[in-house]
């Protein structure tokens, strides 16, 4: 594990999936972020909300550029691991009893008729429209009695962010067991009925941020605006951070 941009994160796969299963090992529940870039600029001018990104086991790197600034200001590297490719790995692994929470209904029911595709355990499996509220006028307790009365090991979330990371972690002091993880647009991408995933040819070439503005212009130009506005100053930081570990 390691910190980056003030994020904890795990950027081994394999590490990133004992994690998980040593914690399924225990009682207490715990959640996982997927910290793409518009999670790590919101966190680096949000403290409260970096303590909810680092409060939970690790965050992965869902974004394709911290590895290249990594690779710029440390010379180490590391690779991304999306939300979307830990949605899967998991899903496909039929080693974990799931639950779905987030998105519409119609979104939802699309998104278990693909997913049974690659699990057919998930025809059992529950899919929960969460009622569109802010994220302090949930009902934390009666939701965490739904998923222990459903025996969940994994629990899915998709609210976007920054919601469904606040909504972990007012979940997780009532969720006796399990781990939550925040997937965000991944439940479009497998549903087949909204937003798709950049090409892999974009993908390998940081580019997925072109495909995701000409699918939802309005919301991403907004996203990128932010990220480009306070990315020089947080790279200088990481930089003169980095000079401080060689030169204490």
């Amino acid at each position: 594990m390691d910190t980056y941009f003030k994020i904890r994160y795990e950027f081994d796969r394999r590490g990133v999936s004992e994690a998980i299963a040593e914690r399924l090992r225990h009682s207490g529940s715990d959640y996982i972020c997927v910290a793409d870039g518009v999670i790590l600029n919101t966190a680096n001018r949000n403290p409260e909300y970096l303590r909810v990104v680092n409060g939970g086991m690790f965050s992965i790197c869902d974004s394709s550029y911290v590895p290249l600034y990594v690779k710029w200001i440390y010379g180490q590297r590391r690779e991304q691991y999306c939300g979307s490719e830990i949605f899967r790995d998991i899903v496909s692994s039929r080693q974990y009893r799931m639950i779905f929470l987030g998105a519409q209904q119609s979104t939802l029911d699309s998104l278990k008729a693909n997913l049974e595709k690659m699990n057919p355990d998930v025809a059992g499996m529950r899919f929960v429209e969460l009622p569109f509220l802010p994220v302090c006028e949930f009902d934390y307790p009666a939701i965490a009695r739904m998923i222990e009365e459903d025996g969940a090991d994994i629990v899915w979330i998709a609210l976007g962010a920054p919601k469904q990371e606040i909504f972990m972690s007012e979940l997780k002091p009532h969720l006796g067991r399990g781990v939550m993880i925040a997937v965000g647009a991944a439940f479009k991408f497998f549903s087949g009925v909204e937003t798709k995933r950049a090409p892999e040819w974009m993908v390998r070439h940081h580019l997925e941020f072109v495909h995701r503005i000409v699918q939802e212009p309005r919301k991403q130009l907004r996203r990128c605006f932010d990220i480009l506005r306070t990315l020089p100053l947080l790279l200088y930081r990481e930089w003169r951070a980095s000079k401080r570990q060689h030169n204490p």
